[in-house]
């Protein structure tokens, strides 16, 4: 796929739109069995959160590499904002987080997320992690969606063939270029931020109150 992204290589002003990004929904796997390179990265991943002072904001399950971010983010002094399901089972909900938010179904699972959010991020995942992406996504696209930068962190290449299908997507005239550049990828953290950061859309009052409420 053709990198068109703008990457902010400017270190103050990288450090500066960084400081903006306060809290990040990551969508990610909940098994538990994957290679070590990406559960690797899943603990990189939590440390850049804890280490940069940025919330994290997930599923709230308590297995597989989801388990994996939160503990690292949490022994690292970071904080972790579990958003549940009531149908999850309860021996896979976390009662030691930072704070823990029940919705009523799926669908007010992934608002509450991206609400909660000031960047969307995509770690090595299923079905369900595509779903949240493509969900983010298509409400990025729309005027009254959010205004989160969504990326993938593409560990050892995972999401090569995703990033090459919306490519095809382009040429086959199914998705705009413009559409399809709202989408970042990077391979470590500090590569997808800096691109992330290049996506960001200044917030209203209004909407920084909303958000906080």
């Amino acid at each position: 796929m053709r990198e068109k992204r703008r990457v902010v290589v400017n270190e103050k002003k990288f450090q500066m739109l960084r400081n903006e990004i306060r809290s990040v929904a990551v969508y990610l796997g909940s098994e538990g069995e994957v290679d070590a390179v990406y559960r690797d990265a899943v603990a990189e991943f939590g440390q850049y959160l804890a280490r940069h002072q940025m919330t994290l904001v997930f599923g709230g399950s308590n297995v597989g590499t989801m388990k994996l971010l939160a503990d690292t983010v949490l022994e690292h002094g970071g904080r972790a904002v579990g958003i549940f399901t009531r149908s999850l089972s309860e021996k896979l909900i976390r009662t030691d987080l930072t704070e823990s938010v029940i919705t009523a179904n799926l669908s007010e699972r992934k608002a509450e997320m991206i609400r909660r959010a000031d960047a969307i991020v995509a770690l090595p995942g299923s079905f369900g992690t595509l779903d949240e992406l493509f969900d983010a996504l298509a409400l990025r696209k729309l005027r009254s969606g959010h205004k989160c930068p969504v990326g993938v962190l593409n560990v050892n290449g995972y999401y090569d063939l995703l990033l090459a299908f919306i490519a095809h997507s382009v040429e086959a005239g199914f998705t705009s270029e413009r559409f399809a550049d709202l989408l970042v990828a990077g391979r470590t953290p500090d590569e997808l931020f800096r691109r992330l950061v290049g996506k960001l859309v200044p917030r209203t009052k209004s909407e920084k109150q909303e958000r906080e409420s």
